[in-house]
């Protein structure tokens, strides 16, 4: 079988620690698959608050996910702190990479690793749109 092959940017400018609660856990006993995503969502949430915006406005623009690419390293359990860093890659004009790698924090464990494809969406016409000069210019500063 093909693994997916994913390099990490060299630095994260952004961090964020979340908990693994008893309702992200599945019957296997660790960090549901599918549930992972929603920490990474949370800190995405998180990332874009530190900036100053909220996800319906980033620079006057709302932002769609686009796609999403995961692998799985490790498993992670109720009740662990999680540490998930941050870093905008590959800018585009109406889009960039939203790189994460997700770490338990008291070991530094990887869990899992990857990218959400962050488009910037006309709200009128809900067609990609340019990322406004001063978000560029933030996101590139990171």
């Amino acid at each position: 079988m093909a693994r997916i092959v994913f390099d990490l940017p060299p630095h994260f400018g952004f961090d964020t620690e979340v908990q693994v609660y008893i309702n992200h856990v599945n019957y296997g006993g660790h960090l549901d698959n599918a549930l992972l995503l929603t920490l990474v969502s949370e800190a995405r949430v998180r990332f874009f608050r530190a900036l100053g915006y909220a996800e319906n406005d980033v620079g006057g623009l709302p932002i769609v996910v686009g796609d999403v690419l995961a692998q799985y390293r490790s498993e992670a359990f109720y009740g662990e702190q999680l540490r998930i860093a941050m870093q905008p890659t590959d800018l585009s004009r109406c889009a960039f990479d939203l790189a994460w790698r997700i770490t338990e924090s008291s070991q530094g464990r990887e869990v899992a690793r990857g990218k959400h494809g962050i488009v910037f969406t006309d709200p009128a016409t809900h067609r990609a749109a340019s990322i406004p000069e001063a978000v560029r210019a933030q996101l590139l500063a990171l």
